[in-house]
């Protein structure tokens, strides 16, 4: 039996998450979410009265309340997903993603200590980070466990400085940890400050489809499902004081994913064929902007036995369909604060 104290359960990745473990097995799940921007409970209706689900509104800076629920619900597994995860924003705010993602990851790590046996080899820390800790590729090649880290943005600073705390607790004090580095994930349920569900609410509403300089940066992009089985397959086999890394092996060119994501969406809206197309707008670089990500994730596949499940296209083809077939989600996340970031973000490029 496992009481899981999952962070960011009300973000997008988190979400699906908690979803996929309730539905999977008896643990309980204790879901802390700060309900910042992007987390949303409305994500979790389905699951909001499952007599194994716990919410708590809290900040995974606040030790005091770490202590009281890894007390009160005898945490024994702590899955971290809790971060600021946009690279544009960290680009404008970067001590927001120094406060989440490096010192709440700490306090979270001092919590795990207080409160769970030295020595113990039935609890674990699973921490869950990104590829973009790599820095960017060439034209060829992939990262691997091994690759040395070379973050160029704020939040994948943050990002790096986190893992490496992590690391530090299991040498240091003998944590028991592990750690996931994963491409890019889309599907339901994502903000959409991100590339998909951006272009899909443009180009239902005919707006401009910003793309970064020319498009030419490369993404590999992995269903978020894909995800969650692969976080299972770690949480219950992965070796501790390990990383795996979790890609799609789908590697795409961001303007080509937009011309596949407006053929798309000519067809399911009944649209002449190359209209979405025409508003495509090219918009001056991301600072900083790395050219490729490129995921090896043959460690997890020969030791964990995981792969992908389905074909980017229909994968593509079901977020797509999500979107149109839940407006009022889309149109709850993107009144207020958004429309004032996405102004400040597009309108002046």
């Amino acid at each position: 039996m496992k009481n899981i104290l999952l962070t960011g359960g009300a973000g997008f990745i988190g979400s699906h998450l908690v979803k996929w473990l309730l539905n999977k097995y008896p643990y309980k799940v204790v879901n802390l979410d700060m309900l910042t921007y992007a987390g949303n409970l409305g994500n979790l209706q389905e699951v909001e009265q499952h007599p194994n689900y716990v919410f708590e509104k809290g900040d995974i800076g606040n030790a005091q309340l770490l202590d009281r629920i890894m007390e009160e619900h005898a945490i024994t597994h702590v899955i971290h997903l809790a971060a600021e995860s946009h690279v544009d924003r960290s680009i404008v705010d970067p001590l927001a993603f120094v406060q989440t993602n490096v010192l709440g990851t700490v306090q979270l790590l001092n919590a795990c200590r207080r409160h769970w046996p030295a020595g113990t080899s039935d609890r674990l820390f699973y921490h869950v980070s990104t590829d973009e800790v790599y820095g960017s590729l060439p034209s060829a090649g992939y990262f691997v466990e091994s690759t040395p880290y070379d973050p160029r943005s704020p939040y994948s600073a943050s990002k790096a400085a986190s893992d490496h705390f992590v690391r530090a607790y299991f040498h240091t004090y003998g944590l028991p940890v592990v750690l996931s580095n994963c491409s890019n994930n889309y599907g339901p349920y994502q903000f959409p400050e991100k590339l998909i569900p951006l272009m899909i609410n443009n180009i239902k509403h005919g707006n401009p489809l910003p793309v970064y300089g020319q498009g030419l940066n490369i993404r590999d992009w992995l269903w978020v499902e894909d995800h969650c089985a692969a976080i299972d397959v770690i949480l219950h086999g992965g070796k501790v004081g390990e990383t795996y890394n979790i890609g799609g092996m789908n590697e795409w060119k961001n303007i080509d994913l937009v011309h596949l994501l407006c053929h798309t969406m000519d067809h399911k809206l009944g649209r002449k064929e190359g209209e979405s197309a025409k508003l495509i707008t090219y918009v001056k670089d991301r600072a900083g902007h790395d050219l490729r990500y490129a995921i090896d994730p043959g460690k997890l596949r020969e030791h964990l036995g995981w792969s992908p499940s389905i074909d980017f296209e229909t994968g593509l083809a079901r977020t797509v369909d999500w979107y149109l077939d839940n407006e009022a989600w889309l149109e709850a996340v993107t009144s207020g604060a958004y429309l004032d970031y996405y102004q400040h973000q597009y309108a002046h490029r």
